[in-house]
């Protein structure tokens, strides 16, 4: 049977307890919090047969982004000053926009299409999604790809 590489980003609310508590582990092992996998698992409350299945194929979505780019969409209001926020967040995540694409406006809404390149300097990349999603005035934010 060949290997599945399908790659699919998911929000954590929709990922299973136990990959969550394996990532945790992995962070314990990698922080040195935790000097041996019995230990890591024990501490995040997973059998160690868990965290070997499952180990190699879940991975924090920052983890794994740098020198990537990233193409997300978002719909927003249209108001003064709510483009501007969006980019400064990026800005304050170091994050290099690499395209940008604004819908004409319908019904006090817009679209926003983004490419950003993920720099060995650039922040984490979840909590700038995260924050942009949060901006008043936001109605949702979707990533589009990876490259």
């Amino acid at each position: 049977m060949a290997e599945d590489n399908q790659y699919y980003v998911v929000r954590s609310k929709a990922v299973p307890e136990v990959l969550l508590k394996v990532v945790e582990a992995k962070r314990l092992l990698d922080s040195k919090r935790a000097f041996s996998v019995q230990e890591a698992t024990e501490r995040v409350g997973i059998s160690r047969s868990s965290f070997y299945k499952y180990k190699d194929d879940i991975f924090p979505f920052h983890d794994n982004a740098k020198g990537r780019t990233i193409t997300f969409v978002l719909q927003m209001d249209d108001v003064p000053g709510l483009l501007s926020t969006v980019l400064k967040t990026i800005a304050e995540y170091n994050g290099n926009i690499l395209t940008i694409h604004q819908t004409v406006p319908l019904n006090g809404l817009a679209s926003l299409t983004l490419s950003i390149d993920v720099l060995e300097t650039t922040g984490d990349t979840s909590s700038m999604l995260e924050t942009i999603e949060r901006l008043e005035g936001i109605h949702y934010l979707k990533i589009l790809g990876r490259e």
